[in-house]
C-alpha cells in the first residue's frame, strides 16, 4: 500500500487556503452553476419534479404534491418545498427550479471538504473536492432540478457526523443529535434510503471493531429519534390526515419495496449493471478508482478507510440486487471513493490507467457526428429516428471544434509529465465539464426537449383544450403551465400532445375524421382532429 499523499511545498500553496478556495469557487462554478438554466428541463424526472411543484404553487396545497392533478407519491415533499421558495423569488424558469439541487452540492462539496480537511489535511481535502466537482454524474445531478443532489447531501452530512462520533472518545450528545437532524432531513427528501445505508454502514464499521455497544447505544438514543421526529413526522402526520394511507401504501410499498422487488418505469438491468455503469459514474476518474482495488487490504487496516470502504460496497452491493436500476444510485456511495482517491492519491502512476477512460470517452463525444448517421439508419421507431436525424443536424462545425480541442488537450495532459498524474487528471475533469456542459448537454436538450418546450408554448398560445395521448412527458405541463390531462380518446378540436410514434394509434382513435399536425419537430407532435365545420 503506499501511504497517504504528503504534499509538497507546490501543492500545500496551490491545494490550500487561500489559494484552494479560489480552485473550490471555480470548479464549483463549473460544475454545478455554469449553464444551469441554459438548456429545457429534462423528461421524465425534472418534467415530474418541477410539475408537482407548479401545482403546489398554483393549488396553495403544500401538504400532498400532485402532477397533471393526480396526487405524485413518488417521493416526500422537502424538493418541492426547495424549488417552490427559489421559484416565488427568482421566478418560474429553469435556473430557479435547479438552483435548489446546485445550492445543495456546493454544500455538500463544502461538508466533504470540512470533514476531510479535519481527519486529513487541507490539500487532500481540496482534491477530494474537485473530484467531486467534476464527476460526470455529480455534476449531472448537481444540475438537475430532482431531489438526488438534496438527499446525497443529508445522507453526506449524516455519515461524516456519524464518523465523527464514533471517534471521539467521550462521544458528544449534540454530535449524535445532529446526526438524527440529518436523517429525519433525508427522511423529509427521499424516504427511508437515507436512513438505512448510514445505519447499517455503522452498524458492520462498528461490528467490525468490536463495537457493537456503541452503535447499539447511539441507536437507542430516544432523545435522537424524538430530533427525527420532530423533523420528519409532521409532514407525514400531514399527509396521512389530507390524504389517508395513499401516500404510505404508493410511496413505501409501490416506489421503495416495489423498485427493489420489481422494475419500475422500465428502469431494468442486468446483474452486472453496476460493473458497467460505475466507470462511467466515475469519469474521468475511473482509472484513480481502479488503482484503489488492490489495496483493499491494506485500506481496511485503517479506521477512517474502512468506514469510507464500507459506505462505498454496501451501496453498491445493495442495488446490485435490486431489480430497478439506475446509474445515479451509485451516487450514494461515491463521496467515499473521492475521499479515498484523494487520500492516496500518489499511489495513481499510471498515465495509461488514468486517462484511458476520458481518452475513450472524448473520441466517442468526438464521433458522434459520424456515428449518429449510422444509427438513425438502423432505428425503427419513429421518435428514435426523429431525434437522431436532429441530432445529426445540431452536431456542427462548433461541436465538432469543441469536442477535438478536448480530446487533443487530453492527449497533451497525457504526454506533459511535469506535474503528477492525478494533477492531469483533475484537470482533465475541468476539460470534460467544459465539453459535456457547453457543446453536448445543449444539444441533447435541444433534441430531445426543445420540441417539447415549443409545442407547450404553443398550446399555450392557442389557449385551447389540450390533452395528452399516451406520453409521458410532464414538462409538456410545465411550460404549457396548466394541468394536461391523459386521454386514449381526445375530443375533436381538442390540442393533443404526443410522441410521433403515437401519431398512427391516434388516428385510430377517430377513424374517418382528419387529423391535423398543428406542430411537429423531432420527436413529439401537437395535432387535433378537424371539427365537422371546419371545412
Amino acid at each position: 500500500m503506499s501511504a497517504p499523499a504528503q504534499p509538497g511545498l507546490g501543492q500545500r500553496s496551490l491545494f490550500a487556503p487561500p489559494a484552494a478556495f479560489a480552485l473550490l469557487a471555480l470548479a464549483v462554478w463549473l460544475g454545478f452553476f455554469w449553464q444551469l438554466g441554459a438548456v429545457p428541463l429534462y423528461d421524465l424526472d425534472e418534467g415530474a419534479f418541477t410539475e408537482a411543484t407548479r401545482e403546489m404553487l398554483a393549488s396553495g396545497n403544500f401538504i400532498t404534491p400532485h402532477r397533471d392533478g393526480a396526487p405524485r407519491y413518488d417521493k416526500p415533499v422537502l424538493i418541492y418545498w426547495l424549488q417552490a421558495a427559489s421559484v416565488s423569488v427568482l421566478g418560474f424558469n429553469e435556473l430557479a427550479l435547479r438552483l435548489p439541487s446546485a445550492i445543495a452540492a456546493t454544500l455538500w462539496l463544502a461538508a466533504l471538504w470540512g470533514f476531510v480537511r479535519g481527519r486529513l489535511d487541507a490539500a487532500t481535502a481540496t482534491v477530494a473536492a474537485l473530484i467531486m466537482a467534476f464527476g460526470l454524474q455529480v455534476a449531472i445531478i448537481g444540475k438537475a432540478a430532482v431531489a438526488d443532489a438534496v438527499l446525497n447531501l443529508f445522507m453526506a452530512l449524516a455519515f461524516f457526523d456519524i464518523y465523527r462520533w464514533l471517534e471521539t472518545k467521550a462521544p458528544r450528545r449534540g454530535l449524535l443529535l445532529r446526526v438524527y437532524l440529518w436523517l429525519g432531513l433525508g427522511f423529509l427528501t427521499k424516504g427511508p434510503v437515507a436512513v438505512f445505508f448510514p445505519l447499517l454502514v455503522s452498524f458492520a464499521y462498528c461490528l467490525s471493531l468490536g463495537r457493537w455497544r456503541d452503535w447499539l447505544r447511539a441507536v437507542l438514543a430516544p432523545l435522537g429519534w424524538l430530533v427525527f421526529i420532530a423533523v420528519a413526522g409532521p409532514w407525514y402526520l400531514a399527509i396521512f390526515i389530507d390524504d389517508g394511507p395513499g401516500f404510505f401504501q404508493s410511496f413505501f410499498l409501490d416506489h421503495n419495496v416495489g423498485r427493489y422487488g420489481g422494475v419500475k418505469h422500465g428502469h431494468a438491468g442486468f446483474a452486472g449493471y453496476y460493473f458497467v455503469m460505475l466507470p462511467v459514474v466515475l469519469l474521468p476518474f475511473t482509472g484513480w478508482f481502479l488503482r484503489l482495488l488492490p489495496m483493499v487490504r491494506s485500506l481496511w487496516a485503517e479506521p477512517l478507510d474502512r468506514f469510507l470502504l464500507l459506505w462505498f460496497l454496501f451501496v453498491f452491493v445493495t442495488f446490485s440486487f435490486s431489480d430497478t436500476k439506475l446509474p445515479h444510485y451509485m451516487v450514494y456511495g461515491i463521496t467515499p471513493l473521492f475521499i479515498l482517491m484523494a487520500r492516496h492519491r500518489d499511489a495513481l502512476r499510471s498515465r495509461w490507467l488514468a486517462f484511458g477512460p476520458p481518452l475513450l470517452f472524448m473520441v466517442l463525444l468526438a464521433a458522434l457526428p459520424l456515428l449518429l448517421p449510422l444509427l438513425a439508419g438502423q432505428a425503427e421507431r419513429a421518435h428514435e429516428q426523429a431525434q437522431l436525424a436532429e441530432g445529426a443536424r445540431v452536431l456542427d462545425w462548433a461541436y465538432v471544434l469543441t469536442t477535438v480541442a478536448g480530446l487533443a488537450t487530453v492527449i497533451v495532459l497525457i504526454g506533459y509529465t511535469r506535474i503528477p498524474v492525478w494533477q492531469r487528471l483533475v484537470l482533465a475533469g475541468a476539460v470534460q465539464t467544459l465539453v459535456v456542459f457547453g457543446a453536448l448537454v445543449p444539444r441533447v436538450f435541444e433534441v430531445m426537449q426543445a420540441p417539447v418546450k415549443e409545442a407547450a408554448l404553443l398550446a399555450r398560445a392557442l389557449d385551447r383544450p389540450t390533452v395528452v395521448f399516451r406520453t409521458s412527458m410532464p414538462s409538456f405541463s410545465v411550460y404549457r403551465g396548466a394541468i394536461t390531462p391523459q386521454t386514449d380518446r381526445p375530443a375533436p378540436g381538442e390540442l393533443v400532445f404526443l410522441r410521433v410514434d403515437k401519431l398512427d394509434a391516434l388516428a385510430a382513435t377517430r377513424p374517418g375524421e382528419q387529423l391535423e399536425a398543428i406542430y411537429r419537430r423531432g420527436p413529439v407532435a401537437l395535432a387535433t382532429f378537424r371539427q365537422a365545420d371546419d371545412g
